[in-house]
């Protein structure tokens, strides 16, 4: 008779030693990803603009045994954005991967009724800050740990017509153009740049939106094959995936998060 020898093997954390910079990190996805991050192995520096918020997902990883920083960026000043990233290198010596998250919204509305002044912040926020942060983080990639990973939040809304967010949809597919032209770009160099694109997601925007418009994640959700919102976290373990040495042939791709809603 054979004798079975069970062996426990425990798995290394999906982002096991990485040090992570994660912008819009307070609140929502980001501060889920920070969390999730944290827990699979990552050091982790995150970045918004609310001191108080960071503080406390900040503290919140720490206690949960973690390793976690923080540096109050506002992504719509392309030099803040650079001074977050060298955070990182300070604090950690490298940076292996970026969850570039931080996004902002704007009022729904056809075009013709989208302020001008909103136009600018949606594109100095949505794609000229997340242009400085993918400059600033290859190149302290390419200075510190040589090879790694980025990954974008595009959105769902970015993939076809977007009547009631054109300039939030229009500022995210810019910035799946971004995304691949940096894949194809530093690919050669080991570096991996993909998108996610989130659909209905329970967020302070979204609420901020229905409460603007009554009704509007019931309607997404009847459109939803799942019939339901993602919780943040559901995004945040995607973003994880991509970022992870599991996704290592994944390049170039904004990969659909949406519960079907595009299929």
């Amino acid at each position: 008779m054979n004798e079975t020898t069970n062996t426990d093997i425990t798995a290394p954390g999906l982002l096991a030693g990485k040090v992570a910079f994660i912008t819009g990190a307070g609140r929502g996805i980001g501060a889920a990803a920070a969390r999730l991050f944290a827990r699979e192995g990552a050091l982790v520096m995150l970045s918004a603009r609310t001191e108080a918020q960071l503080a406390a997902v900040t503290e919140e990883i720490r206690a949960a045994g973690g390793t976690a920083d923080h540096v109050v960026c506002d992504l719509s000043d392309a030099a803040q954005v650079r001074r977050a990233v060298d955070r990182v290198v300070e604090v950690y010596g490298r940076l292996d991967v970026a969850f570039n998250n931080g996004a902002t919204g704007v009022p729904p509305g056809p075009l013709d009724q989208v302020a001008e002044a909103d136009l600018d912040h949606v594109y100095a926020v949505n794609l000229k800050g997340q242009w400085a942060a993918m400059a600033a983080e290859v190149a302290a990639i390419r200075a510190t740990a040589r090879t790694g990973a980025i990954v974008n939040t595009s959105s769902v809304g970015s993939l076809g017509a977007n009547s009631e967010l054109p300039v939030y949809g229009a500022m995210k597919r810019a910035l799946n153009s971004l995304t691949e032209s940096a894949a194809v770009t530093y690919g050669p160099e080991g570096i991996r740049v993909n998108a996610i694109a989130p659909g209905t997601t329970l967020t302070e925007m979204l609420r901020a939106w229905d409460a603007n418009s009554p009704g509007v994640i019931d309607r997404l959700n009847a459109r939803t094959p799942l019939r339901r919102a993602a919780e943040p976290e559901e995004i945040a373990e995607v973003a994880a995936w991509l970022l992870s040495d599991r996704a290592s042939y994944v390049t170039g791709t904004v990969l659909r998060v949406d519960g079907g809603m595009r299929a």
